[in-house]
């Protein structure tokens, strides 16, 4: 398999060492399919994970062949072999998710609180919405977070929120995509409360880079780490052919709206016939991580139609 050198590719405003090494994928094939009959009888993709005890539980994106997506669950003893709730835990109510569905989730437990981020469709906008929960499988609206075309720089849509769990200078933060110049871009929001959300920047706070992997797409893939060299953010960089790759950022713990390094190349490339072949081909989009120790176990959908598995070192 073509594995890239993540520390040969690091490049930083400051000497920083890069913050991780790829492993390998822990299964050669996915490990959430389509199910016929179901709620996800066209796909099962872009997870979020979360550590509950032994087992780990997935709340993955199910889209039915109406294109409707609705958010569903899967736990694992092993963190490799999921079995599938028969149905959905979030299926589309309101305005903002009708027709379309609930798409893409992020999760982060804070206090006794599951904080469940995702984007509502409706065919007409692409909204960054909220949810909480206290057992992952009821679930209370909070609503729109960050409404489409508003904002301090958003053009268009906005999705993707993914939320650091420890407060910096008295706030939260939320790094999420918007559009500007006509590409999808990440933006930084900041909140004392975890439902009210604002804009910290007039521009995008990681901008696209032309001639690049992520030339035409920077979206945020799971929640962000507090490490000791900085908050570090895994994210889904796609190129001007929409070949989406992974990449990771590192930002400022003390300010998060300030890069201190960025790779310059992707750590994971779509390889696999069911990562390069699918609803849309060449799109291997991590959402989902869990963390034992310096060990992670990245969850990403391939191919917008199924998910698989992957491990990743923290750096010493």
């Amino acid at each position: 398999m073509h594995f890239l050198n993540l520390v040969a590719a690091a490049l930083s405003v400051a000497a920083v060492q890069a913050p991780l090494t790829y492993v390998k994928r822990l299964s050669d094939t996915p490990i959430l399919t389509p199910r016929a009959g179901k709620f996800d009888d066209l796909a099962a993709y872009n997870p979020t994970a979360v550590k509950v005890g032994s087992k780990t539980i997935l709340l993955y994106r199910g889209q039915n062949k109406k294109g409707t997506s609705q958010i569903g669950y899967a736990e694992s003893a092993d963190g490799i072999h999921f079995t599938a709730s028969d149905e959905p835990v979030l299926s589309p109510e309101t305005d903002y998710e009708k027709d379309g569905g609930i798409e893409d989730p992020r999760l982060v437990k804070i206090g006794a609180t599951y904080y469940l981020t995702y984007t509502g469709y409706n065919k007409t906008d692409a909204q960054l919405c909220l949810a909480t929960s206290a057992d992952l499988k009821h679930w209370q609206r909070v609503g729109i977070i960050m409404p489409a075309n508003k904002g301090t720089w958003n053009e268009k849509w906005t999705k993707s929120g993914a939320i650091l769990t420890k407060k910096i200078n008295g706030k939260y933060w939320m790094y999420y995509l918007g559009t500007a110049g006509g590409a999808d871009q990440m933006g930084v929001a900041s909140s004392t409360d975890l439902k009210h959300w604002l804009d910290a920047t007039k521009t995008p706070v990681l901008p696209k880079r032309d001639g690049m992997f992520d030339s035409r797409v920077v979206e945020p893939g799971p929640a962000p780490l507090l490490t000791d060299d900085g908050i570090l953010l895994i994210y889904n960089g796609a190129d001007d052919k929409l070949v989406y790759r992974t990449g990771w950022v590192l930002f400022d713990k003390k300010d998060p709206t300030r890069v201190i390094a960025r790779s310059e190349t992707p750590i994971f490339v779509p390889e696999k016939k069911w990562e390069v072949e699918g609803q849309v081909p060449n799109v291997v989009f991590v959402e989902g991580l869990t963390q034992d120790g310096k060990t992670l176990k990245l969850y990403y959908g391939a191919g917008d139609t199924s998910t698989g598995v992957l491990e990743c070192t923290l750096a010493d």
